[in-house]
């Protein structure tokens, strides 16, 4: 049904506006391979060279050929996309698929429980969840212990054994576990923590949003879920001592002898440290290995799990299938989403170390449309198409990737005023301007200054090369390439073409023609 002209927008009203004014309103109608199109005024179909690629949704391209058949074939077959609460073989079959590319990317033999979701936000929420569970699970059974031990401390003051209040009030042993359980209380009920890195970017949901970076972004909602503490990876001490300012402890009763003391046990307050192993809306940075490698040191010696969210990084678009093997990184928490759909559904999964795994948690996270037939399938046979041919998706993202990079580190070191940085690697690139706050081109300079510059940037690209790229959410001077691994050696050269010319304009400070 076509738009009728003379009714408001009312679909993401201001969005809408927003976009309108950047000239990026535009509606596609078709899309295929690094390919989208839409009809002009005259009705003419016009190609746009796609480098958003879903925001990393489209490894295997827009309408791969290949799953589009398969969708169109489990449609034909009446798949039961709605049989919530049965067996789902399928769904099995891809946790084993995964579990198989963990095994081999991670060198290890432990399996991880696969727990099926919607979106990235909601794998990362899934995640986030469970270790939340399991910290409160572990604060249970340490209770439990406290209070054996109490049993035991009472038996033994009954057989003559003394009691060493401090540092608790009481003068007998009534008392002293009076004291105990009121204080073990109130430790308990500490609110959780998370730690993340700084620029880390995990989605907007009521959870997800806290362990988000981006301040504008956390700000409205910052009193509804749990907090985080964000921590510079480079500086391990900070690290430790953002573990150290987090430790709380119990209080619990150790019978020595014929005395009875009061000592302190570890409460676990930190749920988990979760991170992206290539920083997607912070511009595109990737992580450092030696800095990771001495941040699980530090969380292995804490008993803190790692949440690895692989949902823009993850799928091949790196390299290899979990971008974090580069870095040596196994989590034990995995999320994916965007490509594991294959560019067609919308699928997600967050994968579980089986050591950390509680299994109650299936009975208190449930989704009405996770693990259905058609998305969970779809999700299967976009895995298969990257393992297919000992892994040739990886190796040619790989290659595509280089091929890019190279192209923009060239204009990098030929325009060096203008471009300050590029970064990434495999096909999730970055390329950084130098910031023109001070600009003499007051359009330029405020759009900077407001956080708008990338997207004036969008706009201009769009409107005059038909190029559709935008910046990193929490880095607007940064734009981001994340292609399928099917963009060819001509639309890298068109690549160049558009942006040789929009860095013309940059050091030309002509915010009139950039703006439109």
């Amino acid at each position: 049904m076509n738009p009728v002209a003379d009714k408001p927008e009312l679909a993401e009203p201001y969005m809408f506006a927003w976009l309108a004014s950047l000239g990026l309103g535009v509606e596609y109608t078709r899309s295929k391979k690094d390919s989208l199109y839409y009809r002009d005024a005259g009705g003419a179909e016009i190609e746009v060279l796609d480098l958003v690629g879903g925001y990393g949704s489209t490894i295997l391209g827009h309408n791969n050929p290949e799953l589009i058949e398969y969708t169109k074939s489990l449609l034909d077959s009446d798949t039961p996309i709605h049989a919530q609460f049965s067996r789902h073989p399928y769904a099995n079959n891809l946790a084993w698929t995964l579990n198989t590319i963990a095994h081999r990317e991670f060198d290890t033999d432990e399996n991880y429980a696969v727990i099926f979701a919607n979106s990235g936000a909601e794998a990362n929420e899934v995640a986030i969840k469970h270790a939340e569970m399991d910290r409160m699970l572990k604060i249970g059974e340490a209770l439990a212990e406290v209070e054996a031990h109490i049993e035991a401390a009472v038996a033994a003051v009954a057989s003559g054994a003394t009691v060493d209040a401090s540092p608790l009030r009481g003068s007998d042993i009534d008392e002293v576990v009076a004291a105990l359980r009121a204080a073990n209380a109130e430790r308990a009920a500490t609110p959780p923590v998370y730690l993340a890195p700084v620029g880390s970017f995990h989605g907007k949901l009521a959870g997800t949003i806290q362990l988000t970076h981006n301040f504008a972004y956390r700000t409205p909602f910052i009193a509804m879920a749990a907090q985080c503490r964000f921590v510079p990876l480079d500086q391990p001490d900070v690290i430790s001592d953002a573990i150290a300012a987090e430790s709380r402890t119990l209080f619990d009763l150790a019978v020595d002898g014929d005395a009875i003391r009061v000592v302190e046990r570890p409460l676990p307050v930190i749920s988990a440290f979760v991170l992206e192993p290539i920083q997607g809306e912070a511009g595109i940075r990737i992580l450092d290995a030696g800095a990771v490698a001495r941040l699980r040191e530090l969380l292995d010696a804490a008993d803190i799990p790692v949440i690895v969210d692989e949902v823009q990084s993850g799928m091949g678009r790196s390299g290899a299938f979990f971008a974090a093997s580069h870095l040596g990184l196994r989590g034990d928490y995995i999320t994916l989403a965007k490509s594991l759909g294959g560019g067609i559904a919308k699928a997600a999964v967050t994968l579980i170390r089986s050591s950390r795994y509680r299994a109650d948690f299936e009975l208190v996270h449930t989704s009405t449309f996770a693990k259905d037939s058609l998305s969970t399938l779809i999700a299967l046979r976009a895995v298969e198409l990257l393992e297919a041919d000992g892994g040739a998706v990886y190796r040619l993202a790989a290659q595509r990737g280089d091929k890019l990079l190279a192209m923009l580190r060239a204009l990098r070191d030929e325009f060096g005023d203008v471009v300050k940085d590029v970064r990434g690697k495999g096909l999730m690139v970055g390329l950084e301007f130098h910031d023109l706050s001070g600009s003499a081109s007051e359009i330029l300079a405020e759009q900077a200054r407001g956080g708008l510059i990338g997207y004036m940037f969008s706009g201009y690209l769009l409107r005059e090369h038909n190029m559709r790229v935008f910046p990193t959410a929490s880095a607007t001077s940064t734009l981001r390439f994340e292609p399928s691994v099917y963009i060819t050696d001509e639309e890298i050269t068109r690549t160049e073409k558009g942006l040789r010319a929009l860095i013309t304009l940059i050091r030309a400070e002509d915010g009139k023609t950039l703006l439109g």
